[in-house]
């Protein structure tokens, strides 16, 4: 028994080593390669089997079509020289959003901002209503409740119309849907998949992979994404959360395809089927004509796309900058950059929420807040309700609306998506919805010193983990 046990422990240790070396060899950051490499070997029991389903950090077998297919490829410059944008008479850096995109800025597209479940879903039914060929639906949260259920209605009478329905959600984020949700759907013609479920047993691993786009196209004309999922606290029926302050973005114009082409992108990797043929590609303008761009991120980029889309955007103010993230667990790269664009005088505010749905993640942003603050940062909490947004506004320029937070987890592990628009009309809106939000928030000034004791004990802790939140 006893060499039984010495040979466990050996295993356990070795294995804990290796994964170590596996760790220090293919983590993204020098952090996270520390973090890894100290819980392995100081608590290897626990952390063999966190390693397991967290240590990964990229993913393999993902099709980016942008750069793989060559019909895509034309297809995509073709659309450059179709739609090409205004000059960069600013400077703003379109090349290196266009490279960290891998897709082209292209006129004659148009953007709604939508600012909170009420108006989004309305938006998005309305659109799921009027569709005459397809839909495609992308949640990281789908739940079976009052709102859940409006979409099923909506989706099935589109079904029964005659349209093609296409379905992704994120095994994670609905691991409440009940199997019934899909079962009906599916029964019915739907073809609604896990974006995981298909990838065999070798996937199991990867639970730290996450999908949180969150999409709906229809007929290839109008699209939507933002910070909404489906489920009623979205539509501020949560009693725990009250009011649910989100903002999502109606689409239209070439930034649609773009859009599509993610979705197509991600269906290949659920299902392994080319959708792209299936779809309709209509080239169209419309009167707006502004500029705009779909830009994604995940853990199968060569890029770091998601930190390098908020250093280009803090390197394009002139101004100001404005970001609203319900998490706020910046990359070092991102907070120095935060920190010298306040230093150059250009107003840095960074809007958060009062209250908390992620308690370690909540806690690990404010050990980030004073050495910001001595900066010239300001950090403002919402206090009316929840805020959940992922938007950017820089100077009068810019105005990005899509699903990435400000932390770790968006900016390394999930697959994300924001639609950028390079219009001074998108930038006037943006701005005044934001004014409106500072104004039911409250300014955070109080330095670590004078926080409770709780949480000057805790958020150095779970800063900690930052690299793995």
């Amino acid at each position: 028994m006893a060499t039984f046990f010495v040979i466990f422990v050996l295993l356990v240790e070795s294995v804990a080593v290796w994964f170590a070396f596996r760790a220090m060899s293919g983590s993204r950051t020098p952090q996270g390669a520390v973090a890894w490499v100290v819980f392995l070997i100081a608590a290897p029991y626990v952390a063999i089997v966190s390693y397991l389903f967290l240590g990964h950090s990229r993913i393999n077998g993902y099709v980016v079509a942008r750069r793989e297919y060559q019909e895509v490829v034309t297809a995509i410059e073709q659309a450059r020289t179709a739609f090409p944008p205004k000059p960069d008479e600013l400077n703003r850096g379109y090349k290196a959003f266009e490279t960290i995109a891998e897709n082209p800025i292209l006129s004659g597209n148009s953007g709604e901002i939508l600012v909170d479940g009420e108006e989004s879903f309305e938006a998005m039914f309305d659109a799921i209503d009027a569709a005459t060929s397809y839909i495609l639906v992308q949640f990281y949260i789908v739940r079976d409740d009052q709102l859940g259920r409006k979409l099923k209605t909506h989706l099935i009478a589109a079904q029964n119309r005659g349209l093609r329905v296409f379905f992704l959600y994120d095994s994670v984020g609905c691991s409440r849907l009940p199997k019934a949700y899909v079962q009906e759907l599916s029964e019915l013609g739907i073809r609604i998949y896990d974006t995981n479920a298909l990838r065999g047993p070798t996937k199991r691993f990867q639970l730290n992979f996450r999908n949180h786009r969150k999409t709906l196209v229809v007929d290839g004309t109008v699209g939507f994404t933002g910070g909404l999922n489906v489920g009623d606290e979205y539509m501020g029926r949560d009693p725990a959360f009250g009011d649910w302050r989100d903002t999502h973005c109606r689409l239209q114009g070439p930034v649609v395809l773009q859009l599509q082409l993610a979705f197509c992108e991600d269906w290949h990797w659920a299902t392994q089927e080319y959708l792209y043929d299936q779809l309709d590609w209509p080239r169209i303008a419309v009167p707006e004509n502004s500029d705009a761009l779909l830009l994604t991120s995940g853990p199968a980029d060569a890029l770091e796309t998601g930190n390098l889309y908020f250093n280009a955007m803090i390197v394009a103010a002139r101004s100001r900058i404005w970001i609203a993230s319900p998490y706020f667990v910046p990359d070092p790269d991102v907070t120095t950059a935060l920190k010298l664009a306040a230093l150059r005088g250009i107003e840095v505010r960074i809007l958060v929420p009062a209250r908390a749905d992620h308690w370690i993640t909540w806690l690990a942003a404010f050990a980030y807040f004073d050495e910001l603050r001595d900066a010239g940062v300001e950090f403002w909490a919402y206090e009316q309700g929840f805020m959940h947004q992922k938007v950017v506004l820089v100077d009068d320029a810019i105005a990005s609306v899509g699903t990435l937070n400000l932390d770790s987890r968006s900016c390394r592990l999930n697959f994300e998506e924001t639609a950028i628009f390079f219009d001074s009309h998108l930038a006037e809106d943006l701005e005044i919805i934001l004014k409106d939000d500072f104004a039911r928030s409250i300014p955070l000034t109080k330095p670590m010193s004078e926080q409770p004791t709780w949480v000057r004990l805790m958020a150095p802790v779970a800063r900690l983990f930052a690299p793995l939140l």
